[in-house]
């Protein structure tokens, strides 16, 4: 079952339009986006953690919002929503798997000492992330976040004994 749809991509673009366009009439400042720029990586990372609660989670995501999309697109417009090709960002490594589970723990307690505001904008960003991080462009311009983290998780492996 391909979970993505037309629909859905208008969506996700919805909602980054929605965090981008505040901070595009405000002060521009790089620190503003960090909370939506995080929650984009983990989402696009959880697309490659098969078998994993990240990884269901962000086919779950991708399929409710395909589905609110199609709902929306058939609403205003009266036309259905055609499916879209998927692409994965690549292979996780098991070290490279234990740097996501840091990163995400990461995000986690970023999203606990975080106002109402941030805390939206790193929920929408994990929704445009698992949503977006699956579209075969997206997915090939976001390859460098699978090799970072499992070069990291190889370089950490090697610095504890283990053979990298």
């Amino acid at each position: 079952m391909n979970p993505l749809s037309l629909g859905g991509i208008a969506v996700a673009l919805a909602i980054v339009l929605a965090n981008f366009k505040p901070w595009w009439k405000g002060g521009r400042d790089p620190k503003a986006l960090v909370p939506f720029g995080t929650g984009a990586a983990l989402g696009a990372l959880a697309t490659i953690c098969a078998g994993g609660a990240l990884g269901w989670g962000a086919s779950g995501v991708a399929s409710l919002i395909s589905g609110a999309g199609d709902k929306a697109v058939t609403s205003v417009t009266g036309t259905g929503s055609a499916p879209v090709a998927t692409a994965s960002l690549g292979a996780l490594t098991p070290p490279g798997g234990v740097v996501v589970f840091l990163l995400t723990i990461g995000v986690v307690l970023m999203w606990k000492s975080a106002g109402k505001d941030d805390k939206r904008r790193t929920a929408g960003g994990l929704i445009t992330g698992a949503t977006l991080g699956i579209l075969p462009g997206v997915a090939a311009g976001l390859a460098v976040l699978p090799d970072a983290v499992n070069w990291i998780g190889a370089q950490g492996y090697g610095l504890l004994g283990g053979a990298a």
